[in-house]
């Protein structure tokens, strides 16, 4: 299949990998985070890590949508859930993400008409076939998805559907950035850049981490290739003394982005003053609500919402897997308290989420197999 099979070359992978040996520098250990939980999965699922020499370590980033949502969030959307006459709707990952006193799917168990939708748009196309009904979607995601939710209100709005809410815990992907390089228990080398936020954001965005922090920044693909082409890239830079962006996932990104995608964000969303991420506390303009254009879809304002920061459980370690401190199997509660089918944190959750990756592929062990 084109633009997939060449890209999971096992031979290419190997004579990459060996590029990547000889750029090393004896003695030097190189800390790379993946921003994206996407990377996460396919450096786990195709074993990226154990071609990568011993000193050349990936760390996990807040690149997932599900797993930096708070639950103090969940709890807020399970209460709109509870409402009289309400139709909830959200993404499959999200049913299951623990609040203070349940999930969404226990929320359903226990009588609220919660579904899963694949889009937006399906919940608009519910909304529609049930006008005597509010439908309200909970959307979530970096600027990869907020798109596709600021078409959907601008298409309700266009069309006159009344019954048609949003809560809104879209999340823009610079400020956690930011936020990490700030943190002074994280040394890091380089970033591996987020592919699917940049197609719509682009490559400008991330110029700050070179210019401002001094580190390498390249946009990768999805592929077991283009993560291993990003790491040599990465490493390139730092032998030669370097220290810029460069885009590796040219074949879909364009470096300065989607600008009708920009825009129609721009008209639907304005970003909140304060937003809680997990594992990092508030970060300053790093959440979107709606617009006072669209604020007649706005839940938050239809509905009273708890609103109340909860504090995540003791034993679960989310936060630092998300700030790449610590490896998902340094948690105390990792595959014993916490499995995917008894999730006690986001990251054991979504289908991007570190612990998930780590514990669908096996890896639970506390040394790496390197080849």
């Amino acid at each position: 299949m084109r633009f997939v099979d060449e890209f999971r070359d096992a031979e290419l992978g190997r004579a990459l990998a060996e590029e990547i040996r000889r750029l090393v520098e004896p003695g030097r250990h190189y800390k790379i985070m993946e921003v994206c939980g996407g990377h996460t999965h396919t450096i786990y699922r195709y074993g990226v890590d154990d071609l990568l020499p011993a000193n050349v370590e990936l760390v996990h980033g807040p690149g997932c949508p599900v797993c930096v949502i708070p639950m103090g969030r969940v709890d807020d959307a399970i209460a709109i859930a509870h409402q009289p006459g309400v139709i909830f709707t959200c993404f499959g990952d999200m049913l299951r993400v623990p609040g203070s006193a349940g999930s969404l799917l226990d929320a359903k168990a226990a009588g609220a008409d919660v579904r899963m939708v694949y889009s937006p748009l399906d919940a608009l196309r519910l909304a529609r076939s049930n006008p005597e009904r509010d439908v309200v979607f909970l959307a979530i995601g970096f600027e990869t998805t907020a798109p596709s939710t600021a078409l959907t209100l601008r298409r309700a709005r266009a069309e006159g559907v009344r019954n048609f809410f949003c809560i809104c815990n879209h999340v823009t992907i610079v400020p956690p950035v930011r936020a990490l390089l700030e943190s002074p228990d994280l040394r890091l080398d380089g970033f591996i850049g987020p592919g699917h936020v940049c197609t719509v954001v682009g490559g400008r965005p991330f110029e700050f981490v070179a210019s401002e922090y001094g580190k390498p920044v390249v946009i990768s693909g999805f592929e077991p290739l283009d993560l291993l082409q990003s790491v040599h890239m990465i490493l390139r830079q730092l032998a030669e003394g370097r220290c810029e962006v460069e885009n590796q996932y040219r074949r879909v990104v364009p470096y300065e982005g989607n600008p009708q995608a920009l825009r129609v964000m721009a008209e639907v969303f304005e970003l909140r003053p304060h937003f809680e991420w997990r594992g990092l506390g508030f970060i300053s303009q790093s959440g979107l609500k709606l617009s006072a254009a669209y604020a007649e879809f706005d839940a938050e304002r239809r509905w009273r919402v708890p609103g109340v920061r909860v504090a995540d459980p003791k034993a679960c370690q989310c936060g630092e897997v998300l700030k790449g401190v610590i490896k998902p199997w340094e948690c105390k509660v990792f595959g014993t308290a916490c499995t995917p089918q008894h999730p006690i944190g986001t990251c054991m959750v979504s289908s991007e989420g570190a612990c998930a990756a780590y514990y669908n592929f096996g890896r639970v062990a506390r040394e790496r197999v390197v080849v």
